[in-house]
């Protein structure tokens, strides 16, 4: 049967934007390759975090649809990590194994053309990172359920790396196994705090089966690819990986779990225009201290405060570390200088980074 001419006519639409789409995208690899001579012959890093901010914002900005911002970022981030690798291809530690949701956050961040490898400890990211054997390290660093990741933030504080970005990652449980049949589930595996995010579906959908923690997700979807009966609740992305079939999607009990990643590198970002600054930092233990070294500067100054939370000193016994982000690059006369005005009375100041700010979602 002849194809219907109206059909006909859009295809021939669409092979000729697929045309104008290999040309221009070929184009841009060409001045990726132009980017770099000049990268190098300034001594510039490769991978500009601020700029593919930049990239990203005037995207979503003059996006019209039909698809989202979300499915444009996609593609888009996708062909500037093809362009990217022209130069270089940057070596990304993620907390393991496969899968992970520190995985699916740095194959998001960096896209597929970076070479990704596990390690076994949020210690070890760090390690690679000023070893020097990856470029970059991804962390997460809190929940919007549970809170901040305690390990991550200690390690901030003692190892001499900056954030250089941030990401937000949906987290998004599924119940996972070789079958698909929760009738064949006896054990349902998971990191503790997946278990605990969704502990409510278990309650109503699961009683009876036994509960097994694991180091990671990832390391209970490689044990449900091993065993029929077992059940992971994992990611989607764990789920491909490892060949297993969905139970059930969106288990998680709160519908606005999202963690927040940072990545970790040797250099400070240069100011995008829209930065985060984070910071640790302690102080005398006497009263009115926090309020008069930290907090009138900072009204003073007018700078927009978005987190402060303390952790116990690992050094020092019943002291505290005080973690503070707030607007603003580490290079602006008023961040420079009210960050003067606390470093002075301070017990010991860190500025953790300087990078571009995240969006949420």
């Amino acid at each position: 049967m002849a194809p219907n001419k109206e059909l006909a006519a859009v295809r021939r639409e669409i092979d000729s934007l697929n045309s104008k789409l290999l040309e221009l995208i070929n184009r841009r690899a060409e001045l990726v390759i132009e980017v770099s001579g000049l990268k190098k012959k300034d001594s510039l890093e490769v991978y500009d975090l601020g700029r593919e901010r930049e990239i990203e914002k005037k995207i979503t900005g003059s996006n019209p649809g039909p698809l989202s911002n979300e499915d444009i970022l996609f593609v888009f981030r996708e062909i500037i990590s093809r362009c990217r690798s022209l130069q270089h291809d940057e070596k990304v530690a993620y907390l393991g194994p496969e899968g992970s949701f520190s995985n699916q956050a740095a194959f998001r961040k960096f896209g597929a053309s970076s070479e990704f490898f596990p390690v076994s400890s949020f210690e070890d990211v760090f390690e690679e990172v000023h070893g020097k054997r990856a470029d970059f390290g991804i962390v997460p660093v809190e929940n919007s359920v549970e809170g901040s990741v305690g390990d991550v933030l200690d390690m901030l504080v003692e190892w001499d790396l900056i954030i250089s970005a941030e990401c937000f990652e949906r987290i998004e449980h599924y119940l996972l196994s070789l079958s698909g049949d929760i009738n064949e589930v006896k054990t349902v595996a998971s990191h503790p705090q997946a278990l605990r995010q969704c502990r409510k579906w278990i309650a109503a959908n699961l009683y009876g089966v036994a509960l097994l923690e694991t180091p990671s997700t990832a390391a209970a979807a490689k044990m449900a690819a091993r065993d029929k009966n077992v059940a992971a609740i994992a990611s989607e992305f764990s789920g491909a990986i490892y060949n297993l079939r969905t139970i059930q999607s969106h288990i998680e009990d709160s519908p606005r779990n999202t963690t927040r990643f940072v990545v970790v590198g040797r250099k400070n970002p240069p100011p995008s225009g829209e930065d985060k600054t984070s910071i640790a930092f302690s102080v005398n233990d006497e009263p009115g201290a926090l309020h008069r070294t930290f907090f009138l500067p900072f009204s003073e100054s007018g700078i927009n405060l978005t987190k402060i939370e303390s952790r116990p000193s690992r050094d020092r016994q019943w002291e505290y570390v005080f973690f503070a982000d707030f607007s603003g690059h580490r290079e602006e006369k008023a961040i420079r200088d009210t960050l003067e005005k606390v470093e002075a009375n301070c017990v010991f100041l860190k500025v953790l980074g300087s990078y571009p700010a995240g969006a949420p979602g």
